[in-house]
């Protein structure tokens, strides 16, 4: 019987070569690349295939170490290998999956997994020297098994460490969590809400039989069928769905519906409909709170459909249901976030940013030093006007008070949209 996986295998992976991400470095990795690490498909193995570096393995894998001398030949308790890996979209950590698999007698004795965050375009020399944070201890790895991890930690990381002591193969590694992109960085664009390297998630499905609903949203576009999302045939009279969380409350200005490759199982009909939760509303609890952008509409087999939608009540869900079943390649919503939208996502982002980071935006946008770090030091911030009260709580520095306040506000409303 398999072992179920861990809850937060169903967030993004943020290691994804779709999304953008790659090996900056490592020390060592003569057998096999590291740049396997981040292959999508899962691990084969070919017995008795043969290289001119010995068994060809569809992993990460370093040379055997040695000691110093001859009175010395085994490695010491700290030499291990390690490479490091730049997040295709920077986010939280939820859980990482450090997969052995088919590394039987070539597997590390131990592992761990380092998280950093490194803002801009930094050199594999600015990386390997950067601060480093355990988000899994050293800990003890067997072979041929994927081992899941959760990662407790609230922080926003653009980069992943994966150590192995003292040497050996890993084949994958996975790193799943929540995009949290940098709101300024949308500002006065339209984009895709519902895209995964923005922060969309698709949270809830009628049926995954066939293939997963986050292939929806997933970058780039769908080379085969099974790149996109699939139910099981109906024999009832329902229909099925994916619910995705927006990137932020938006204006949906538009949509693709996307069937490419779905031949003889593409859904005849769909209809989009949107929810608004910025004033507390739960989706999934509130039928009756849906409204459409999008009527009930005749769909043809492998094609990319597009539609100007009616855009005149914000949204931060969108639910697509297709009758009565079928499979759909992709599904784009380009729009913009409205003034509250911007001003959640932004403070989602602030509140995981390490606090040297978090200062130094706010020094950007017009506080002082001393305001930015005690304004970085009250957070978490729940909402505006948890984050009005902070900086209402903010000591004058110079200057009549009225002059603080204005500019303090103007910063903030800069950075935050608050």
């Amino acid at each position: 019987m398999s072992t179920p996986s861990a809850p937060f295998t169903e967030l993004v992976n943020l290691a994804s070569r779709l999304l953008g991400a790659g090996v900056v470095g490592t020390n060592e990795d003569t057998f096999a690349d590291a740049e396997n690490l981040l292959v999508a498909k899962p691990a084969e193995f070919r017995a008795h295939t043969f290289g001119h570096k010995g068994q060809i393995m569809d992993g990460w894998e370093s040379r055997r170490r040695r000691g110093a001398c001859a009175e010395q030949p085994h490695p010491t308790d700290e030499d291990h290998d390690w490479a490091i890996v730049r997040l295709g979209a920077a986010g939280v950590i939820r859980g990482v999956v450090v997969d052995t698999a088919h590394f039987t007698g070539n597997y590390p004795e131990t592992g761990s997994v380092q998280g950093a965050s490194i803002p801009g375009h930094p050199s594999p020399a600015e990386v390997e020297a950067a601060e480093w944070t355990d988000l899994v201890p050293r800990t003890a790895l067997r072979g041929n098994t994927a081992h899941e991890f959760a990662v407790d930690n609230e922080t926003r990381f653009t980069h992943v460490r994966l150590n192995i002591w003292p040497d050996g193969g890993v084949a994958r590694l996975r790193v799943h969590g929540e995009v949290r992109p940098d709101p300024r960085e949308l500002d006065g664009l339209s984009f895709d809400l519902a895209a995964q390297e923005y922060g969309g998630v698709a949270e809830a499905a009628s049926d995954r039989y066939f293939s997963s609903p986050h292939n929806l949203n997933a970058p780039g576009r769908a080379t085969v069928m099974g790149e996109g999302w699939e139910t099981r045939r109906r024999r009832d009279k329902a229909n099925d769905w994916v619910q995705i969380a927006l990137a932020g409350g938006g204006e949906v200005l538009a949509a693709e519906v996307d069937t490419t490759h779905f031949v003889a199982n593409a859904p005849g009909w769909a209809d989009l409909v949107g929810y608004d939760a910025g004033a507390g509303g739960d989706p999934s609890a509130d039928p009756d709170g849906w409204f459409e952008l999008l009527p009930r509409t005749r769909l043809q087999p492998d094609t990319r459909h597009r539609f100007r939608l009616n855009a005149d009540r914000p949204a931060t869900h969108v639910r697509i249901n297709v009758y009565p079943d079928g499979g759909l390649a992709r599904l784009r919503l380009t729009g913009r976030l409205t003034e509250a939208g911007r001003a959640a996502l932004a403070l989602r982002w602030f509140n995981a940013l390490p606090a040297a980071e978090a200062d130094a935006a706010l020094a950007e946008a017009g506080l002082t030093a001393a305001e930015a770090t005690a304004l970085t030091a009250a957070r978490p911030l729940a909402d505006a006007a948890a984050t009005t009260a902070a900086v209402a709580a903010l000591q004058p520095t110079d200057g009549p008070d009225g002059e603080h306040t204005s500019r303090r506000r103007a910063a903030i409303w800069r950075l935050l949209g608050i």
